[in-house]
């Protein structure tokens, strides 16, 4: 793609409220718009991000036996009775056409449930294993730290409903490893973390942290046992205990939990057991928002001059530019010799964003820091002097002639490559 074509362009100036840096970041290298506080409109470099994120989330979620589905978001106010959950906080509700009392989904247990159970009666047909990728809409009271806490935001939530104790445990610890290559593939390096089943259980629910200095949790990790426990397990006399355990700032990019008969005692669901009697269905839900993690990933993966994608989410995985020369046979040069790289790179395999844009080389490469693709190529008088392009790495300081005729081969190389990441920390 040409970058002069492309919808949404960088900024220098940053958002008023902007209070983490995936706020600014993202706003100022035009991922993001703000339409009001706690809801985004995705631009193109954004939504091409998102996509890749819901991707990888989505491949992981098929290989665990998960089957997508898409329920409404808008609801009736008979399925929150039904569950004794229409009177929460964080529900928009409202009046609809003749009366009706509706609500936007904060999330999708209670429309689920119902669902599986018109479509289950025999122990023939678990378990069920249902996941669901849309827009999520809280009432947060304070809406803030960009993608982090949104009134609307993207989530995958996957709902699992066993006839077994056995069962679901299986799952359930089948659904860590999922998550856990899901932040790998997104560069996010996420530690299991025990935190409370609150309502549902009395068991311990599991929360997937992320260590940043811009992280609100705190994440106590037992130096004897090696737990790693949610602030609101730990008991608050050892909240500052750091002879006991080491503390770390995080930021929670997933969760799940062990619902038991929560949701289907509610609603009366049983089905009939081997044996013909009836049994209670257990449920598990898994939730994990690709908006809050692509929020996440700016969060650990930034330094000064911008963002640092990694290569599996990037919007493209190049930042191409062709640099202006007074000479017109010159120029044309670089202009064919860019249009034919970027042509080829794509054709590869290699998406590329290519600046083509009449402008000083210092802000293309400003720009290109604040976009934070993975890879920069430069087309120049200079390295056209040397039948070259310059190849310089996101995270490197320093750049590097590469043959033309050689380019496309290494660039295939290098997105092929296993990927080190370090955080700007």
């Amino acid at each position: 793609m040409k970058y002069s074509t492309l919808f949404g362009k960088t900024t220098k100036e940053a958002p008023h409220d902007a209070d983490s840096p995936n706020a600014r970041l993202l706003t100022q290298a035009g991922y993001i718009h703000q339409l009001m506080a706690g809801a985004y409109t995705y631009l193109p470099l954004g939504l091409r991000t998102l996509k890749k994120i819901q991707q990888i989330v989505r491949e992981e979620m098929d290989a665990i036996g998960g089957q997508e589905i898409s329920v409404p978001m808008l609801t009736p106010k008979k399925v929150w009775e039904d569950t004794g959950r229409w009177g929460i906080d964080v529900l928009y509700r409202f009046e609809g056409a003749g009366g009706k009392e509706m609500a936007l989904a904060a999330t999708a247990e209670d429309m689920v449930t119902p669902l599986v159970k018109s479509f289950t009666s025999s122990y023939k047909d678990f378990p069920v294993l249902v996941y669901q990728m849309n827009d999520k809409f809280r009432n947060e009271p304070r809406a803030k730290s960009g993608l982090l806490r949104g009134r609307e935001f993207n989530m995958k939530d996957l709902y699992s409903f066993h006839l077994t104790q056995e069962g679901f445990e299986e799952f359930y610890e089948k659904s860590k490893g999922a998550y856990l290559n899901v932040y790998q593939r997104c560069g996010l390096d996420a530690m299991v973390v025990k935190a409370s089943g609150g309502d549902f259980t009395e068991k311990f629910s599991h929360e997937f942290q992320v260590k940043t200095e811009a992280g609100e949790d705190r994440v106590y990790v037992d130096k004897e046992s090696g737990d790693a426990l949610n602030r609101e397990v730990v008991p608050e006399e050892d909240w500052e205990n750091t002879d006991k355990y080491d503390i770390h700032k995080t930021i929670e990019v997933g969760n799940i939990f062990p619902l038991e008969t929560r949701f289907s005692d509610a609603i009366k669901f049983t089905v009939q057991g081997a044996d013909g009697s009836p049994q209670k269905v257990i449920m598990g839900s898994y939730g994990i928002g690709p908006s809050r993690v692509m929020g996440s990933i700016v969060e650990v993966h930034h330094d000064e001059k911008g963002i640092r994608w990694p290569k599996a989410v990037a919007p493209f995985h190049v930042y191409m530019a062709s640099l202006s020369s007074k000479d017109e046979a010159v120029q044309a040069r670089i202009d064919e010799v860019a249009a034919g790289l970027h042509d080829e790179l794509e054709a590869a395999g290699v998406e590329v964003l290519w600046d083509e844009r009449n402008t000083r080389p210092g802000s293309k490469f400003a720009d290109a820091d604040l976009i934070g693709l993975p890879l920069r190529l430069v087309v120049s008088e200079k390295t056209l002097a040397e039948n070259a392009v310059e190849w310089k790495e996101r995270h490197e300081d320093e750049a590097r002639l590469v043959g033309i005729d050689d380019l496309v081969e290494q660039a295939k190389q290098w997105l092929a490559a296993p990927e080190r990441l370090t955080s700007h920390e």
